[in-house]
Formats: C-alpha cells, structure tokens, sequence
C-alpha cells in the first residue's frame, strides 16, 4: 500500500536582510506549494489504513506504547498545522495589501517569511511528551522540520504496523489451512498425538500458529525488524518472520513422514510379500546347511564342522506383528517396522548362505580331490598307462579314500598327491624315449 512521503523543507533564509519584492513573491509561491503538500501529507496520513487498523485495534506490547506516542504525535501534527496555516495566511495577507510593497512591508513581509514570529500554544508540545510550556516560538522553516519529524516518526509506525499486518496473518492462515489438510490425513492413516511423534509435532505446530497470529494481531511491531542500512525513511524494514519460517519447516518434515506412511499403505502387501518370501529362503537356506552338517559328520573324518543356528524367532515374530499391524490400518506402525525387517531379513539370508558355505566346504574339499583324480586318470589313460600296475594300484587306493565314509581328507589329499607323482615319472620315460627315437 502506498505511504505518503515527508513533507518538503523550507528553502531557508536568504543572504540579503530585506529581500525584494520579486524574491518576497517567489518565497511566497514556495510557501503555498509547501503547505499545499503538507495539507496533502497530512490528510492521507489520516486517512492510511494501517491508521485506521491501529486505531480499532487491541494492542498490546511495544505497539500499544508506539502507538499512544503516535497519536500524541499526530494530534500534534495537526494543532501545529493549524498554526502554520494561519502563519501563512497572515503572509499572503500582508503581501495583498499593495502591489508594491513598501520598505516597511518588505522588513515586516521578511519576519514573517524567515523570523521566529509564529507563536504556538504549549499545548501541542505537551501533547508530544515534552515538558509543559505556556508557547513556544518558531520560524516558519523550523514549524516545518518540527512537523517532518512528527510526520515521519507516526508514519513509521502505521507504515511498520500495516506492513506486518499486511504479510503475517494472511500467511499464518494459508499455513494453519495447510496445517488442517495435513492433521486430517495424518489422523487417516492413524498418527495422532500421543501415539506417533509426527503427531505430537503437528499438536506442537498448531499450539504455535495460534499463538503466533494473536501476538501478530495484537503487537505487530514487535515483529518488525528495522532496516539493517540505517534508513531513516518511515517503514524502514522488513517483518520479522524467523517463527512463521521455523512452523513451516516443521510442518514440511511432518508432510514427508505422512506421505512416507501413506506411500507404506500403498504398497505394504508387497513388501509383506517380498519379506516372507526372503525369510522363507533364509529358514531353507539354513534347512540345507543343518541337512548339509549332518552329512559331512557322517562322511568326511576329522574334520571341525560350524553348527547351525535355526531360523530367527526374533524376526518372524515382528513379522506377525507388521501382518497384525497392516491388518488393523496402523500404518504410522508399520512404516518404521518394515523399514527395519526388510535389512534384517537380507542379513538373515545373508548369514543363511554363509553359513551353509562354512557347512559345505569339506564335501566341496572332497569334490575337488575326486575331480583331480579323475581328471589325471584320463591323462594317464590318453598315455596308454593305464594298465600300469603301479598307477593301478595308487589310483585304487585314492579311490576307496574318497568314496568310503567317512572320509579323511587330509589322508585322501596325500593319496591323490602320491598318484599324481606316480602318473608324472611314468610320462617322463616315454618322453625321453620319443626323443631318442627320433
């Protein structure tokens, strides 16, 4: 909303003691626009709608105290005005008599124009907060600057109290609708207060909206911050909106966990399913490597085999409860529940793998043996020794090692190793025959 603006200085007081005619007339001309701008200043003051609103007002605070010396001000204003226009009225007066003003009316025309020679009544001073006088005396220049401050103090606290007025409670509304929107989702999805920490946050904000608009409302200027440049121009500033700003971010994490609950509700079947169908392969997984410790017991000999722990209680459990807690709508409940069971689930079938690895691997051990026995006995056959007693007899004996139970590896390992070395010096002799042959 456009403020009016100061009112305009006095051209000041000439070098020469009696102007002439001509300059007496310009100085004249001045004064008239001069008053005319101050009428003009004053009426729209009066007629400021930030005035109006600190006028009907319930204030309280530093604006109820800013605002007493306000309207002490203004009456002021217009008691020193009245004055200054009957100054001038008295100017053009005089200046009406002749065409040609005398040396005489020129002295008396320049009292009037630059002299202490306007009168006021104490009470206007009084009315300010200054001390009581019976009147004091002013040039008209210095009437002037007395009613610019006057001006421009009041000014400043209509155009600061209406500026806050004019961005707060508009915005606190706008966020308190918000703030309605999101309670009646959250309350949909059960986060209320006292049974989900988003909800006792949205009790918090609510609290704090509604007392952050009253003290608006009834003290605006304790939320406004004066211009950090040191303007001396009235509204010079800006509305302090540092806990409108706090409420609304807070109001903003609250939005992201309802729509993260919400977005659970949409898709918590499926993720259910993903985490029975991951625990089910943890328990199996686990199944396998009890089946699988039990036969490298029975089959492989002196050999230190991890026992197996048995599906996690623990976690199926909170299954149930994400099951039961689906089932009745408690999705504030279910959102961090699922959140923390699916990454235990994949670490439960991580440690489901590992451990069937860990159980396994003396059969994979003998698995290895049995196929590199295998594969030198084909060696050896594409040689043409595998009627070799020697060979024969080695190879028999790694074989009875690897496929009786139980199995010690350590004693089959060597035996594989000796056949290995045997089947190496028998394939020696013939390479140094087809050598000397040719």
């Amino acid at each position: 909303m456009g403020a009016p603006g100061p009112f305009p200085g006095s051209a000041g007081r000439p070098d020469a003691p009696v102007p002439g005619r001509e300059e007496v007339d310009r100085a004249l001309a001045r004064l008239d626009a001069e008053h005319e701008a101050i009428e003009t200043s004053l009426l729209a003051l009066q007629d400021h709608a930030g005035r109006r609103l600190l006028e009907g007002a319930d204030l309280a605070g530093t604006t109820r105290d800013r605002w007493a010396a306000a309207e002490r001000s203004v009456t002021s204003l217009w008691s020193y005005f009245d004055t200054y226009t009957a100054a001038v009225a008295a100017v053009r007066e005089l200046r009406a008599r002749r065409r040609w003003p005398s040396p005489a009316d020129l002295a008396e025309l320049t009292e009037l124009l630059y002299g202490g020679a306007v009168t006021v009544a104490g009470a206007a001073a009084a009315a300010e907060g200054g001390p009581a006088r019976l009147s004091e005396r002013f040039s008209l220049a210095e009437l002037v600057e007395r009613m610019n401050g006057l001006y421009a103090r009041s000014l400043d606290v209509i155009v600061a109290a209406d500026a806050v007025w004019s961005a707060l409670p508009a915005r606190i509304d706008l966020l308190a609708a918000e703030l309605q929107r999101t309670r009646s989702l959250a309350h949909s999805v059960g986060v209320r207060p006292g049974e989900h920490p988003a909800g006792d946050d949205l009790a918090r904000i609510t609290d704090e909206l509604s007392r952050l608009r009253g003290q608006v409302v009834a003290d605006p200027l304790a939320f406004w911050v004066s211009s950090s440049t040191g303007s001396s121009a009235p509204g010079g500033g800006r509305p302090d909106t540092e806990r409108y700003d706090r409420a609304a971010r807070a109001l903003e994490d609250v939005r992201r966990e309802i729509e993260a609950v919400l977005d659970v509700r949409q898709d918590a079947e499926q993720r259910l399913m993903r985490l029975r169908d991951v625990l089910s392969r943890a328990d199996r997984t686990l199944t396998e490597a009890r089946e699988a410790r039990g036969e490298v017991l029975a089959k492989i000999a002196s050999t230190e085999v991890p026992a197996v722990s048995g599906p996690s209680t623990v976690l199926h459990e909170q299954l149930a409860a994400a099951v039961d807690y689906r089932r009745r709508a408690q999705w504030h409940r279910l959102s961090p529940l699922l959140d923390s069971l699916e990454e235990r689930a994949e670490d439960e079938l991580l440690r489901a793998r590992e451990s069937l690895t860990a159980v396994t691997a003396p059969l994979a051990v003998r698995a290895e043996l049995r196929g590199r026995l295998d594969a030198y006995r084909a060696k050896v056959a594409r040689h043409g020794l595998a009627e070799d007693p020697l060979l024969a007899e080695r190879y028999d004996v790694a074989r009875r090692m690897l496929w009786s139970a139980p199995c010690d590896l350590r004693v089959a390992e060597q035996a594989v190793l000796r056949y290995q070395r045997a089947a190496a010096e028998a394939w020696v002799p013939e390479q140094t025959d087809g050598r000397g042959e040719s």
